[in-house]
């Protein structure tokens, strides 16, 4: 059945060739644990990657429950963690996922600067993936506040505080984010559109741009 919906839609899109061309794709030699232990550093970029497919897709469960008011907020990831069915594991996954994303990009950058690939060619590469790391720790940050219970509030306050101290455009920051004078209503939902609509669409936009140029440039070479 696979087969001939698969056969049916390739005739029409010609879809063989794109799939050919990522399997017939050679990877080089110094990233193949088979031939080098140390070829387990390159597994980073691809495991920043499933984690962050892991969170996507954990995100997208969560909203369908989470009201981004602050009269419900709480009530709301409650009935989410102890009323529906695997809410507690997805949830967790959410949660433990972006501790976890946040150290696999850091130790992908790690590695890929302690073996030189941020040099020509592939320093705008190199750039796009030092503004992914931002936007990654950007959803961290935003998604910190919407279980809206007392550490988020606070450790938010200390967060909005923190923005209010850079030079020059301090003040403008901490408006934009907080939304008022307080930590409130304005800035649970400013924090909510923030990490399920511009910060995923921005994350989105940068990956392909990162696939693309691996893809054209290949793998960097050993140290």
């Amino acid at each position: 059945m696979l087969a001939k919906l698969y056969d049916w839609v390739d005739e029409r899109l010609d879809i063989t060739p794109m799939w050919r061309d990522l399997a017939d794709h050679e990877v080089p030699e110094h990233v193949n644990p088979a031939y080098h232990f140390s070829a387990f550093v390159y597994c980073f970029g691809g495991l920043t990657f499933f984690t962050i497919v892991i969170q996507i897709l954990s995100g997208m469960f969560l909203t369908m429950y989470y009201v981004p008011d602050i009269s419900r907020a709480w009530d709301s990831v409650f009935y989410l963690q102890n009323k529906v069915a695997y809410g507690q594991i997805v949830r967790g996954m959410h949660h433990w996922g972006a501790s976890v994303t946040i150290v696999m990009v850091f130790l992908h950058t790690l590695r890929v600067f302690f073996t030189g690939a941020y040099k020509k060619p592939r320093e705008l590469n190199w750039v796009v993936g030092v503004l992914l790391f931002f936007v990654i720790l950007g959803l961290g940050f935003t998604g910190y506040l919407l279980p809206w219970d007392m550490k988020a509030l606070f450790a938010t306050k200390v967060g909005m505080q923190i923005a209010a101290s850079v030079p020059f455009i301090g003040g403008w920051i901490q408006t934009l984010l907080q939304g008022s004078d307080i930590v409130g209503a304005q800035t649970l939902a400013r924090f909510f559109a923030i990490h399920v609509f511009f910060l995923p669409a921005v994350l989105l936009g940068l990956l392909a741009a990162h696939f693309i140029m691996i893809r054209r440039q290949g793998i960097s070479g050993p140290l």
